[in-house]
Protein backbone atom coordinates (compact mmCIF):
# COMPACT_ATOMS: atom_id res chain seq x y z
CA UNK A 1 0.00 0.00 0.00
CA UNK A 2 0.98 3.61 -0.35
CA UNK A 3 2.20 5.82 2.47
CA UNK A 4 -0.27 7.43 4.88
CA UNK A 5 -2.19 10.30 3.32
CA UNK A 6 -3.54 13.52 4.76
CA UNK A 7 -6.95 11.99 4.12
CA UNK A 8 -6.90 8.57 5.77
CA UNK A 9 -9.63 7.41 3.40
CA UNK A 10 -7.01 7.43 0.60
CA UNK A 11 -4.44 5.25 2.36
CA UNK A 12 -5.34 2.36 0.04
CA UNK A 13 -4.09 4.22 -3.03
CA UNK A 14 -0.89 3.01 -4.75
CA UNK A 15 2.35 5.05 -4.39
CA UNK A 16 2.31 8.41 -6.18
CA UNK A 17 -1.39 8.04 -6.99
CA UNK A 18 -3.86 10.68 -5.85
CA UNK A 19 -7.30 12.09 -6.61
CA UNK A 20 -7.20 14.58 -9.45
CA UNK A 21 -10.00 16.87 -10.56
CA UNK A 22 -11.94 14.13 -12.33
CA UNK A 23 -9.99 10.89 -11.94
CA UNK A 24 -7.34 8.95 -10.05
CA UNK A 25 -3.96 10.17 -11.28
CA UNK A 26 -0.41 8.82 -11.15
CA UNK A 27 2.54 11.21 -10.96
CA UNK A 28 5.77 9.64 -12.29
CA UNK A 29 9.07 10.72 -10.76
CA UNK A 30 10.03 12.04 -14.20
CA UNK A 31 7.21 14.57 -13.94
CA UNK A 32 3.77 15.00 -15.42
CA UNK A 33 0.42 13.43 -14.61
CA UNK A 34 -1.11 10.21 -15.95
CA UNK A 35 -4.85 9.50 -15.75
CA UNK A 36 -5.43 5.96 -14.46
CA UNK A 37 -9.22 5.59 -14.12
CA UNK A 38 -12.36 7.43 -13.05
CA UNK A 39 -13.54 7.90 -9.48
CA UNK A 40 -16.17 5.17 -9.82
CA UNK A 41 -13.45 2.52 -10.23
CA UNK A 42 -12.94 -0.01 -7.44
CA UNK A 43 -9.67 -0.14 -5.48
CA UNK A 44 -8.79 -3.34 -7.37
CA UNK A 45 -9.30 -1.57 -10.71
CA UNK A 46 -7.14 1.37 -9.60
CA UNK A 47 -4.32 -0.95 -8.55
CA UNK A 48 -4.68 -2.92 -11.78
CA UNK A 49 -4.39 0.26 -13.86
CA UNK A 50 -1.39 1.37 -11.77
CA UNK A 51 0.42 -1.94 -12.21
CA UNK A 52 -0.36 -2.08 -15.93
CA UNK A 53 0.99 1.41 -16.48
CA UNK A 54 4.20 0.77 -14.54
CA UNK A 55 4.71 -2.56 -16.29
CA UNK A 56 4.68 -0.79 -19.64
CA UNK A 57 6.65 2.16 -18.33
CA UNK A 58 9.50 -0.02 -17.15
CA UNK A 59 9.81 -1.49 -20.65
CA UNK A 60 12.89 0.30 -22.01
CA UNK A 61 11.94 -0.60 -25.57
CA UNK A 62 9.23 2.06 -25.23
CA UNK A 63 10.41 5.64 -25.45
CA UNK A 64 8.97 6.57 -22.05
CA UNK A 65 10.99 3.71 -20.56
CA UNK A 66 14.14 5.05 -22.20
CA UNK A 67 13.38 8.51 -20.83
CA UNK A 68 12.88 7.04 -17.36
CA UNK A 69 16.25 5.29 -17.54
CA UNK A 70 17.90 8.52 -18.72
CA UNK A 71 16.38 10.40 -15.76
CA UNK A 72 17.93 7.92 -13.32
CA UNK A 73 21.34 7.87 -15.04
CA UNK A 74 24.62 9.43 -14.00
CA UNK A 75 24.56 11.48 -17.21
CA UNK A 76 21.36 13.18 -16.10
CA UNK A 77 22.54 13.69 -12.53
CA UNK A 78 25.64 15.52 -13.80
CA UNK A 79 23.52 18.16 -15.56
CA UNK A 80 22.87 21.52 -13.95
CA UNK A 81 19.80 21.58 -11.71
CA UNK A 82 17.99 24.03 -14.00
CA UNK A 83 18.73 21.86 -17.05
CA UNK A 84 17.31 18.84 -15.23
CA UNK A 85 14.19 20.81 -14.43
CA UNK A 86 13.82 21.92 -18.05
CA UNK A 87 14.27 18.35 -19.33
CA UNK A 88 11.55 17.06 -17.01
CA UNK A 89 9.24 19.79 -18.29
CA UNK A 90 9.99 18.97 -21.93
CA UNK A 91 9.43 15.27 -21.27
CA UNK A 92 5.77 15.84 -20.44
CA UNK A 93 4.96 17.02 -23.98
CA UNK A 94 7.19 14.38 -25.57
CA UNK A 95 5.81 11.43 -23.58
CA UNK A 96 2.25 12.45 -24.47
CA UNK A 97 3.13 11.82 -28.14
CA UNK A 98 5.93 9.22 -28.20
CA UNK A 99 5.71 7.61 -24.75
CA UNK A 100 4.04 4.35 -25.78
CA UNK A 101 5.97 4.02 -29.06
CA UNK A 102 8.84 1.57 -29.45
CA UNK A 103 11.95 3.75 -29.55
CA UNK A 104 13.31 2.11 -32.72
CA UNK A 105 9.99 2.78 -34.48
CA UNK A 106 10.45 6.54 -34.15
CA UNK A 107 11.77 7.85 -37.47
CA UNK A 108 13.05 11.25 -38.65
CA UNK A 109 9.74 11.93 -40.37
CA UNK A 110 7.94 11.49 -37.05
CA UNK A 111 10.26 14.00 -35.39
CA UNK A 112 9.66 16.42 -38.28
CA UNK A 113 5.90 16.01 -37.97
CA UNK A 114 6.13 16.64 -34.22
CA UNK A 115 8.25 19.73 -34.80
CA UNK A 116 5.89 21.15 -37.39
CA UNK A 117 2.83 20.70 -35.21
CA UNK A 118 4.53 21.93 -32.03
CA UNK A 119 6.00 24.87 -33.94
CA UNK A 120 2.54 26.22 -34.68
CA UNK A 121 2.36 27.23 -31.02
CA UNK A 122 6.02 27.81 -30.19
CA UNK A 123 9.00 27.25 -32.47
CA UNK A 124 11.39 27.85 -29.61
CA UNK A 125 9.79 25.14 -27.47
CA UNK A 126 9.72 22.80 -30.47
CA UNK A 127 13.49 23.25 -30.80
CA UNK A 128 14.07 22.66 -27.09
CA UNK A 129 11.94 19.53 -27.01
CA UNK A 130 13.64 18.15 -30.13
CA UNK A 131 17.02 18.74 -28.45
CA UNK A 132 15.76 16.80 -25.41
CA UNK A 133 14.58 13.89 -27.59
CA UNK A 134 17.97 13.85 -29.30
CA UNK A 135 19.77 13.82 -25.94
CA UNK A 136 17.75 10.82 -24.76
CA UNK A 137 18.41 8.91 -28.00
CA UNK A 138 22.12 9.68 -27.78
CA UNK A 139 22.12 8.28 -24.26
CA UNK A 140 20.34 5.14 -25.44
CA UNK A 141 22.51 4.66 -28.54
CA UNK A 142 25.74 4.83 -26.54
CA UNK A 143 24.44 1.99 -24.35
CA UNK A 144 23.06 -0.21 -27.10
CA UNK A 145 19.44 0.44 -26.16
CA UNK A 146 18.44 1.92 -29.53
CA UNK A 147 19.72 1.51 -33.09
CA UNK A 148 20.12 5.18 -33.88
CA UNK A 149 19.04 8.76 -33.31
CA UNK A 150 16.05 9.82 -35.47
CA UNK A 151 16.72 13.48 -34.69
CA UNK A 152 19.84 13.51 -36.84
CA UNK A 153 19.24 15.37 -40.06
CA UNK A 154 16.02 16.97 -38.81
CA UNK A 155 16.43 20.72 -38.99
CA UNK A 156 15.46 22.94 -36.12
CA UNK A 157 13.45 26.09 -36.65
CA UNK A 158 15.54 29.18 -37.22
CA UNK A 159 15.58 31.35 -34.13
CA UNK A 160 16.19 35.06 -34.48
CA UNK A 161 18.95 36.31 -32.22
CA UNK A 162 17.73 38.80 -29.64
CA UNK A 163 18.71 42.37 -30.38
CA UNK A 164 17.04 44.03 -27.39
CA UNK A 165 19.29 46.60 -25.74
CA UNK A 166 18.14 47.79 -22.32
CA UNK A 167 18.60 51.54 -21.99
CA UNK A 168 19.79 53.18 -18.79
CA UNK A 169 16.34 54.72 -18.30
CA UNK A 170 14.63 51.32 -18.60
CA UNK A 171 17.14 49.69 -16.26
CA UNK A 172 16.77 52.41 -13.66
CA UNK A 173 12.97 52.30 -13.83
CA UNK A 174 12.87 48.63 -12.83
CA UNK A 175 15.73 48.99 -10.37
CA UNK A 176 14.05 51.83 -8.46
CA UNK A 177 10.79 49.87 -8.22
CA UNK A 178 12.27 46.47 -7.40
CA UNK A 179 12.74 44.93 -3.93
CA UNK A 180 16.26 44.63 -2.56
CA UNK A 181 16.77 41.01 -3.67
CA UNK A 182 15.97 41.93 -7.30
CA UNK A 183 18.15 45.05 -7.14
CA UNK A 184 21.14 42.99 -6.04
CA UNK A 185 20.59 40.39 -8.75
CA UNK A 186 20.21 43.09 -11.42
CA UNK A 187 23.47 44.76 -10.48
CA UNK A 188 25.37 41.47 -10.38
CA UNK A 189 24.00 40.45 -13.79
CA UNK A 190 24.89 43.81 -15.31
CA UNK A 191 28.23 44.53 -13.68
CA UNK A 192 29.58 40.97 -13.90
CA UNK A 193 27.92 40.08 -17.23
CA UNK A 194 26.63 36.98 -15.45
CA UNK A 195 23.80 34.54 -16.06
CA UNK A 196 20.89 34.26 -13.66
CA UNK A 197 21.79 30.70 -12.63
CA UNK A 198 25.32 31.77 -11.66
CA UNK A 199 23.98 34.68 -9.62
CA UNK A 200 21.40 32.66 -7.70
CA UNK A 201 24.02 30.01 -6.83
CA UNK A 202 26.67 32.58 -5.85
CA UNK A 203 28.19 31.71 -2.46
CA UNK A 204 29.86 34.00 0.03
CA UNK A 205 33.00 31.88 -0.27
CA UNK A 206 33.33 33.22 -3.84
CA UNK A 207 33.89 36.75 -2.54
CA UNK A 208 37.68 37.04 -2.67
CA UNK A 209 40.14 39.83 -1.99
CA UNK A 210 40.59 40.49 -5.71
CA UNK A 211 36.92 40.30 -6.61
CA UNK A 212 34.10 37.79 -7.13
CA UNK A 213 35.00 34.33 -8.44
CA UNK A 214 32.41 33.20 -10.99
CA UNK A 215 32.55 29.99 -12.97
CA UNK A 216 30.03 30.20 -15.78
CA UNK A 217 27.71 27.21 -15.63
CA UNK A 218 27.26 27.20 -19.41
CA UNK A 219 30.83 27.64 -20.68
CA UNK A 220 32.74 26.42 -17.62
CA UNK A 221 35.02 29.50 -17.81
CA UNK A 222 36.21 30.77 -14.42
CA UNK A 223 36.92 34.45 -13.84
CA UNK A 224 37.44 36.83 -10.96
CA UNK A 225 35.32 39.91 -11.48
CA UNK A 226 37.49 42.68 -10.02
CA UNK A 227 36.03 44.94 -7.36
CA UNK A 228 34.69 48.34 -8.30
CA UNK A 229 32.96 50.86 -6.00
CA UNK A 230 29.57 49.97 -7.48
CA UNK A 231 30.17 46.22 -7.12
CA UNK A 232 31.37 46.64 -3.55
CA UNK A 233 28.25 48.65 -2.70
CA UNK A 234 25.89 45.98 -4.00
CA UNK A 235 27.67 43.25 -2.04
CA UNK A 236 27.39 45.40 1.09
CA UNK A 237 23.67 45.70 0.39
CA UNK A 238 23.40 41.91 0.13
CA UNK A 239 24.71 41.61 3.69
CA UNK A 240 21.56 43.38 4.87
CA UNK A 241 19.18 40.76 3.46
CA UNK A 242 17.00 39.56 6.35
CA UNK A 243 17.53 36.21 8.04
CA UNK A 244 15.32 34.46 10.54
CA UNK A 245 16.63 34.47 14.09
CA UNK A 246 19.37 31.90 14.54
CA UNK A 247 19.71 31.28 10.80
CA UNK A 248 22.70 31.84 8.53
CA UNK A 249 23.30 31.36 4.83
CA UNK A 250 26.18 30.41 2.55
CA UNK A 251 24.57 32.27 -0.35
CA UNK A 252 24.95 35.92 -1.32
CA UNK A 253 21.30 36.04 -2.40
CA UNK A 254 19.22 34.15 0.12
CA UNK A 255 15.76 33.84 1.56
CA UNK A 256 15.03 34.61 5.21
CA UNK A 257 15.40 30.87 5.91
CA UNK A 258 18.96 31.00 4.54
CA UNK A 259 18.09 28.89 1.49
CA UNK A 260 18.99 30.04 -2.02
CA UNK A 261 16.34 31.34 -4.38
CA UNK A 262 15.05 28.96 -7.02
CA UNK A 263 14.71 30.18 -10.59
CA UNK A 264 10.91 30.20 -10.36
CA UNK A 265 10.90 31.88 -6.97
CA UNK A 266 13.18 34.67 -8.13
CA UNK A 267 11.40 35.10 -11.46
CA UNK A 268 8.14 35.70 -9.62
CA UNK A 269 9.74 38.69 -7.88
CA UNK A 270 11.39 39.85 -11.09
CA UNK A 271 8.13 39.85 -13.05
CA UNK A 272 6.32 41.63 -10.23
CA UNK A 273 9.01 44.33 -10.17
CA UNK A 274 8.68 44.86 -13.94
CA UNK A 275 4.90 45.04 -13.69
CA UNK A 276 5.05 47.70 -10.98
CA UNK A 277 7.67 49.64 -12.93
CA UNK A 278 5.44 49.57 -16.02
CA UNK A 279 2.59 51.05 -14.01
CA UNK A 280 4.86 53.77 -12.64
CA UNK A 281 6.65 54.51 -15.92
CA UNK A 282 4.05 53.81 -18.67
CA UNK A 283 6.09 55.79 -21.20
CA UNK A 284 8.89 53.18 -21.14
CA UNK A 285 9.01 49.86 -22.95
CA UNK A 286 9.96 47.31 -20.29
CA UNK A 287 9.58 44.12 -22.30
CA UNK A 288 13.16 42.99 -21.68
CA UNK A 289 14.16 39.76 -19.93
CA UNK A 290 16.51 39.29 -17.00
CA UNK A 291 19.03 37.66 -19.35
CA UNK A 292 19.04 40.89 -21.40
CA UNK A 293 20.86 42.52 -18.47
CA UNK A 294 23.93 40.41 -19.23
CA UNK A 295 23.76 41.64 -22.82
CA UNK A 296 23.47 45.21 -21.58
CA UNK A 297 26.62 44.74 -19.52
CA UNK A 298 28.57 43.40 -22.49
CA UNK A 299 27.20 46.13 -24.75
CA UNK A 300 28.24 48.85 -22.30
CA UNK A 301 31.80 47.55 -21.96
CA UNK A 302 34.46 49.65 -23.65
CA UNK A 303 36.78 48.15 -26.24
CA UNK A 304 36.48 45.94 -29.31
CA UNK A 305 34.82 42.51 -29.46
CA UNK A 306 38.01 40.66 -28.51
CA UNK A 307 38.48 42.83 -25.44
CA UNK A 308 34.83 42.30 -24.51
CA UNK A 309 35.20 38.55 -25.00
CA UNK A 310 38.02 38.37 -22.46
CA UNK A 311 35.78 40.06 -19.90
CA UNK A 312 32.52 38.29 -20.71
CA UNK A 313 33.94 34.77 -20.39
CA UNK A 314 32.70 33.57 -23.75
CA UNK A 315 34.71 30.85 -25.49
CA UNK A 316 34.67 32.62 -28.85
CA UNK A 317 34.12 36.10 -30.19
CA UNK A 318 31.00 34.99 -32.06
CA UNK A 319 29.19 34.45 -28.77
CA UNK A 320 30.23 37.90 -27.59
CA UNK A 321 29.02 39.47 -30.83
CA UNK A 322 25.51 38.11 -30.20
CA UNK A 323 25.45 39.89 -26.84
CA UNK A 324 26.86 43.21 -28.08
CA UNK A 325 23.56 44.93 -28.85
CA UNK A 326 24.18 48.65 -28.60
CA UNK A 327 23.49 50.25 -31.97
CA UNK A 328 26.66 51.75 -33.38
CA UNK A 329 26.83 55.43 -34.33
CA UNK A 330 28.45 55.78 -37.78
CA UNK A 331 29.25 58.85 -39.86
CA UNK A 332 27.25 59.91 -42.89
CA UNK A 333 28.94 60.23 -46.28
CA UNK A 334 29.89 63.89 -46.02
CA UNK A 335 30.96 63.54 -42.40
CA UNK A 336 33.23 60.51 -42.71
CA UNK A 337 36.40 62.42 -43.50
CA UNK A 338 35.80 66.03 -42.72
CA UNK A 339 37.61 68.34 -45.13
CA UNK A 340 38.57 65.61 -47.64
CA UNK A 341 37.63 66.25 -51.28
CA UNK A 342 34.83 64.07 -52.61
CA UNK A 343 35.17 62.82 -56.18
CA UNK A 344 32.22 63.94 -58.24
Amino acid sequence: MGRKRKNSADNWLPPRVSRGKSAFEFRPRSGGTVRLCSFNATPAQVWSAYEAYNSNRSNESLFEGLIERFFTSGDFMELAAETQKDYRKYSQKVIAVFGKVNSDDIKPEHIRRYMDKRGLKSRTQANREKAFISRVFRFGYERGLVKGNPCKGVRQFKESARTRYVTHAEYNAVYKTAPTIVQIAMELAYLCCARQADILSLKKSQLLGEGILIQQSKTGVSQIKAWSPRLENIIELSKKLPLNEGMSSIYVLHQSSGARYTRDGFNTRWMKAKKEAKEKYPELDLDFTFHDLKAKGISDLEGNLYEKQSISGHKNVGQTARYDRRIKVVPVVDGQQNGKNITK
